[in-house]
């Protein structure tokens, strides 16, 4: 394969960009989850991390909405004629 073939084409970066959003909300929720496992450490989760996670799964949740609302990056590359 040659770099052309192995590197993201524009279109494929600028889904990313457009999903990123949902990446960086899906990253919080995974904070706050390892957050509540080291907890342990503290005594146990308190309320504000629970509260974290609930606030995080809730953007994920918001973020997902909006980016399903918008139109397909590269959409014209996949009509069919």
């Amino acid at each position: 394969m040659t770099p052309a073939e192995i590197e993201p084409t524009a279109v494929d970066l600028a889904a990313i960009d457009a999903e990123w959003p949902l990446i960086a909300a899906e990253l919080d929720v995974l904070d706050a989850e390892i957050s509540l496992f080291y907890a342990d450490d503290r005594g146990g989760p308190s309320p504000l991390d629970w509260r974290r996670l609930r606030r995080a799964e809730s953007r994920v949740t918001r973020v997902a909405a909006e980016v399903a609302g918008r139109p397909a990056v590269g959409q014209a590359a996949f009509r069919v004629a």
